[in-house]
């Protein structure tokens, strides 16, 4: 549930979206209005402007309009209309789309909806607002950028023209935001990535990234990792196919429910359709299905991290963090009934673990409910429900419910973290489901020698690694820790005559499994310095003749100005002892 501090920002927020279509229906009296909902940190109206040209230079103007409306200290005044005497009045203000949302309404059998008037401007709106206007500081928003939206989400309807908003409690929360939006920018892991070589993105492949030689060194740390610290002892780690028949996602439930979002293609000389994967859990039920099981076998954990592919919308897609490619720390953790309690814990305890590796706050848990479309009976869903509850009570974890936002196959859990700057990702979930196993008739044998259903886990803890890997080249920006890092040495000599002895002390390193380079570039030492700097590598050496003439090394932390001295020996000891750790210090 929301605190007070949120139900008063989300309060404002949606009164300043009625109060921007307010001051919209004044300066552009053709504009027709569609819907306008209050959203994390804003609000957003989107409009259908006709042949009016509109553009982010506008929104100043509109800024304006709105200022004088709130400064006159309105109220907000709701009142119930007669759903037929409501469809009238708006085809009379020549509202297309205010009637299409009225007109399914009274398909679904309302009788009545609701409407708000401030000042001389009524909207069809199921509240709330504010009281009055006088309730928003008039400089604890703005109006932040215009974007394209089709209208009710489909690409078949008109694009709409969205304006956005940013508002907040007070002026000061607002330029808190602004500060952090503009650290975000500086940190854009699109930017760094192509700035690191860390990944590229090509026309020809949207939404699937390519990941380029430093890149791919961090994905296969960050798959060690999983596998020593997401998956760990009792896993079992398999590798399923990526394209399979109609029936498959028939069984499964994805035909019906999740067609849309996948990449489907029909073969034509077998004539059967095919999905291409976008998820492991159906496959993972066939390699439960194939044996006989027994109780003692469970918890059975099958993990896997091939790549699974969404058929996300184009507008959606985001460098790393929205994308149609995508890899999971994916496992599906089949059980007895009376063992998801302490599974559940157990993984609670993981994440919290996990996250502080990277130095993640934990921020938000949330419990996800059955959604209006769902598999399965409604008591199946409220057991299901009930003991995700009584596992984060049990961890004593505070959480919020998300009526309705639940997989259309079980509940989940969600958690959401906080990055260096502030900002929140969703990244762990654990979905419980009852579905699945039924749907697949699966069984295992009771310790009477009686078949019963078992249930499943399906659960992500980095969740999809491409996203994982963009969200932390952010919130390090870009410096990864000495273990992540593709390169976590490089060597500057002074001089050509110092580079023979630069090829010996690299061998050294990189027999310790240390990654190094060498700059073998003509480049003078202050040059290579600022470029080492700029590559953001954890440890720099310069070697001159003293280094060489020594055992003594010459380094440099990355975001330090000075240089410590270490013996070699010293200093690979401390590397090794930082990577073994997973240290975030250097």
């Amino acid at each position: 549930m929301k605190n007070e501090k949120e139900n008063n920002a989300e309060l404002k927020r949606h009164s300043l979206a009625h109060i921007m279509a307010a001051a919209i229906k004044e300066e552009y009296t053709e504009a027709k209005l569609a819907i306008g909902p209050a959203i994390e940190n804003g609000f957003y109206y989107d409009i259908d402007f006709g042949d009016t040209k509109i553009s982010d230079s506008d929104l100043p103007k509109i800024e304006k309009k709105m200022i004088a409306l709130i400064n006159q200290g309105l109220s907000f005044a709701r009142e119930e209309k007669n759903i037929d005497q409501a469809l009238r009045e708006i085809d009379q203000a020549a509202e297309p789309y205010k009637y299409e949302l009225v007109s399914d309404l009274k398909e679904k059998g309302e009788n009545s909806v609701s409407f708000y008037t401030v000042g001389s401007f009524t909207d069809l709106c199921r509240g709330p607002h504010v009281e009055n206007t006088k309730e928003i500081a008039a400089k604890s928003f703005r109006l932040q950028k215009l974007a394209g939206a089709y209208w009710r989400g489909s690409e078949k309807n008109k694009m709409l023209t969205r304006i956005y908003g940013l508002a907040f409690e007070t002026k000061e929360e607002l330029s808190a935001y602004d500060a952090m939006m503009l650290e975000a920018e500086k940190r854009d892991h699109r930017k760094l990535g192509k700035e690191l070589d860390i990944f590229m993105t090509h026309e020809y492949a949207p939404g699937m990234p390519f990941f380029l030689p430093k890149g791919m060194i961090i994905l296969q740390e960050l798959i060690k990792f999983v596998r020593a610290e997401s998956y760990g002892p009792g896993y079992k780690e398999v590798r399923t196919p990526h394209l399979f028949n109609d029936e498959l996602w028939k069984i499964s439930g994805h035909w019906g429910h999740y067609q849309e979002d996948m990449f489907c293609l029909h073969h034509a000389e077998d004539d059967i359709d095919m999905g291409i994967k976008p998820m492991n859990c159906p496959a993972h039920m066939l390699i439960f299905k194939r044996d006989i099981r027994s109780y003692k076998e469970l918890p059975l954990r099958i993990a896997e991290t091939s790549t699974l592919y969404r058929n996300e919308k184009s507008g959606t897609l985001h460098g790393l963090t929205r994308v149609r490619s995508l890899s999971q720390d994916d496992s599906h953790i089949f059980l007895r009934p009376e063992q998801i309690i302490e599974e559940i814990s157990d993984l609670l305890k993981k994440i919290k673990h996990i996250y502080q590796v990277f130095g993640l706050e934990i921020d938000e848990i949330h419990l996800s409910t059955r959604p209006e479309e769902f598999l399965g009976e409604r008591a199946v869903w409220d057991e299901a429900e009930e003991s995700l509850k009584k596992a984060l009570g049990d961890a004593g974890l505070n959480y919020q419910i998300n009526e309705g936002d639940g997989a259309f196959y079980g509940p989940k859990i969600d958690v959401k973290v906080k990055d260096a700057i502030g900002r929140q990702w969703q990244l762990a979930t654990i979905q419980l489901d009852y579905q699945m196993p039924i749907r697949f008739d699966l069984n295992y044998i009771d310790n009477n020698g009686q078949e019963k259903r078992p249930v499943v886990l399906h659960r992500a803890l980095l969740g999809s690694m491409e996203r994982f890997l963009g969200i932390i080249i952010e919130h390090f920006s870009g410096a990864m820790p000495l273990w992540l890092a593709p390169v976590q040495v490089k060597l500057l000599p002074v001089s050509e005559k110092h580079l023979e002895y630069c090829k010996k002390l690299a061998d050294k390193l990189i027999g310790a499994d240390l990654r190094v380079e060498i700059d073998e570039s003509g480049n003078t030492i202050g040059n290579k310095i600022r470029t080492c700097a700029a590559e953001k590598i954890p440890y720099q050496l310069v070697i001159g003749d003293q280094e060489a003439e020594s055992e003594n090394l010459s380094v440099r932390a990355y975001g330090n100005r000075e240089n410590k001295s270490f013996s070699q020996t010293e200093f690979i000891k401390n590397c090794q002892e930082k990577i073994s750790t997973r240290s975030l210090e250097l």
